[in-house]
């Protein structure tokens, strides 16, 4: 697929409230689907702003393939199912477990809840965390009305409990201890 270039920043395209999306239906930007990419947009940034507070190259590599799946992702949500656009294969949610798996023998068990906190990119992981929740939330929805790709829900829940066990390894990483949550 040929890469577009982006030649203009504004097109006033989307002045009266709608937008467009892959193969040019016009909807409007607060549609169940625009909410949907819109909040995998804002989980992007969010892990951005992780990758350049954290100074740990596995967690910078595992970030940067991330934010790839997420263009992805993105483009999967802000397609028609019958277009071709790439997609979010199982292959990558299997990986999401692996990485999981791997990074949780470096962790001491969980017994009780822990403040999302942290130093480097430790509270900027739980912060993206919470929008990937928001996010699978708002894909939920848009799935009781219309298709998305068979992938993208599992590929975020997976998603959302490997941002946890990241921000847990970064914390460790520079030596922060947790706090556990009084009751």
């Amino acid at each position: 697929m040929a890469k577009k270039r982006i030649t203009k920043v504004y097109t006033r395209t989307g002045d009266t409230g709608l937008t467009s999306l892959v193969g040019g239906e016009r909807v409007s930007k607060a549609s169940r689907r625009v909410e949907a990419y819109g909040d995998i947009d804002e989980l992007n940034t969010a892990l951005g702003i992780a990758r350049a507070e954290t100074a740990d190259g596995e967690i910078d590599e595992i970030i940067l393939q991330i934010q790839n799946d997420l263009f992805i992702i993105g483009a999967d949500l802000a397609s028609p199912p019958d277009m071709q656009v790439p997609r979010i294969q199982q292959q990558r949610v299997t990986e999401l477990e692996e990485i999981i798996d791997r990074l949780l023998e470096q962790l001491e068990p969980l017994k009780e809840f822990i403040l999302p906190s942290g130093a480097g990119a430790g509270p900027y992981l739980h912060l993206a965390r919470t929008v990937s929740r928001r996010a699978e939330r708002k894909i939920v929805t848009l799935m009781e009305v219309e298709k998305v790709g068979d992938n993208v829900l599992k590929y975020i829940n997976r998603l959302s409990d490997l941002l946890f066990v990241l921000a847990r390894i970064e914390n460790k990483r520079v030596k922060f201890e947790e706090t556990f949550a009084k009751f």
